[in-house]
């Protein structure tokens, strides 16, 4: 059986378990223990497989301009998808209203969760500072302790960097790098695979534990909400990215059997870097070369957030319609430019989409606890645009390839990686 179809058992058997025996301890304890272990797995392969994919893929761009060329289309594609994302949420919310019933904002009759308070305290003193503090996480005082947190942008930057130098070294020196980094990637893909294997039990354990946990009830006073940013999500999924996919001559339903594994991947961890080895075996199952999959998709981890954007654009805009707040034409520009630029501008920050929420909410003048509007729904909502997140790296890899003459990109399989 087909990995992506071992997967879409176990999460519905993991929905099934978490909805029958709820938040048992003995169920709880368990799912937690095995969906940990298997998230430190993926993780455990995040660091290696970052600095040897993109020294790998830079390594093999054969000249600095090539590498520019790769680089400008890769910024070109993630800002304009990531804006058309926004643009659908914004659609959505400002079509459906969901914050306003009955005429009358929403506000009093949903109340604030209860753990609003904690998500204060995350997101206390955070602001537009956040944004420039991007560029200081580029460049780590400590290499070693930015892979110990997961800084991935001082990852990538530092990999940028050897790649580009290594490249220039001596004929034989720069061999010894290539030989060496193509090796620790081919050996880091294998590894993925065999983790994969185990798939199905961690993704159940993760999925089970969180309906276990949080149960259906909870999404209740938010159906409206979580109806229209899922609406939107797929829009973007669905609509968007497969119809860029056909623009190359390319089926959008085998891209996305493809892609299967890592979309369901991330779905589950609610992480797009844990998902990192995963979406290399796919995109590398589609046929594109490690010199672009090396480079496209450790940033995009990182930088590119189609889902992410999107639900800061419909949380801030449905906030302000629960506080009966009418946006104006400028107000909701600033929430789209804030939501294209935080969706960047947090990443490595705890709880990063709620902090890039608190900064559009003062931005636009509305107050913080706003926030514990949405905290009912965060989590699921997290897993959906997470998956979409994922999607539109991969997208973009596959596209990419094409823009950069690799014709096959999209439709060949590598016999290597057959059982994803």
């Amino acid at each position: 059986m087909k990995l992506h179809w071992q997967i879409v058992i176990a999460l519905a058997a993991a929905v099934a378990a978490g909805s029958i025996i709820g938040d048992a301890a003995w169920f709880v304890e368990t799912t937690t223990f095995i969906g940990t272990l298997f998230l430190n797995a993926l993780r455990m392969l995040i660091v290696p497989l970052i600095f040897g994919a993109m020294i790998h893929a830079i390594l093999g761009i054969d000249d600095s301009s090539e590498l520019g060329r790769i680089g400008w289309k890769t910024t070109l594609y993630f800002a304009s998808t990531t804006l058309v994302s926004i643009v659908i949420g914004l659609a959505v919310i400002n079509l459906v209203q969901p914050g306003v019933i009955d005429g009358a904002p929403a506000g009093d009759r949903l109340g604030l969760s209860a753990d609003t308070g904690a998500v204060l305290d995350k997101v206390e003193n955070r602001g537009g500072s956040d944004l420039v503090g991007v560029i200081l996480r580029m460049v780590p005082p400590n290499l070693v302790k930015a892979a110990v947190e997961n800084e991935m942008l001082g990852l990538i930057f530092f990999s940028l960097l050897f790649g580009y130098f290594a490249a220039r070294l001596p004929v034989g020196l720069a061999e010894v790098q290539r030989n060496f980094w193509a090796g620790l990637y081919e050996v880091m893909i294998h590894i993925t695979n065999w983790v994969m294997k185990f798939a199905p039990l961690g993704v159940f354990a993760l999925v089970g534990r969180t309906v276990a946990q949080t149960g259906w009830a909870a999404l209740e006073p938010l159906l409206l909400f979580f109806f229209c940013v899922l609406a939107a999500l797929m829009l973007q999924a669905f609509l968007v990215l497969p119809l860029l996919v056909r623009s190359f001559g390319l089926s959008p339903w085998r891209h996305l059997q493809t892609m299967a594994p890592a979309l369901l991947t991330a779905f589950s961890t609610s992480s797009s870097a844990a998902t990192l080895p995963v979406t290399f075996g796919c995109v590398k199952r589609a046929g594109v070369q490690d010199r672009v999959s090396g480079f496209v998709l450790p940033l995009g981890a990182t930088v590119n957030m189609n889902g992410t954007a999107l639900y800061e654009c419909a949380a801030a805009l449905f906030i302000a319609q629960a506080y009966g707040l009418e946006l104006s034409l400028l107000s909701q520009f600033t929430v789209v430019v804030l939501a294209l630029l935080t969706s960047v501008g947090v990443a490595g920050i705890p709880s990063a989409s709620l902090v890039a929420i608190a900064v559009i909410l003062t931005a636009v003048g509305l107050p913080l606890e706003g926030v514990g509007l949405i905290l009912a729904v965060d989590r699921i909502l997290d897993m959906c645009r997470t998956a979409v997140n994922v999607f539109g790296d991969a997208t973009g890899a596959v596209i990419i390839a094409h823009l950069e003459g690799e014709d096959d990109a999209g439709d060949s399989d590598d016999p290597m990686i057959a059982n994803l």
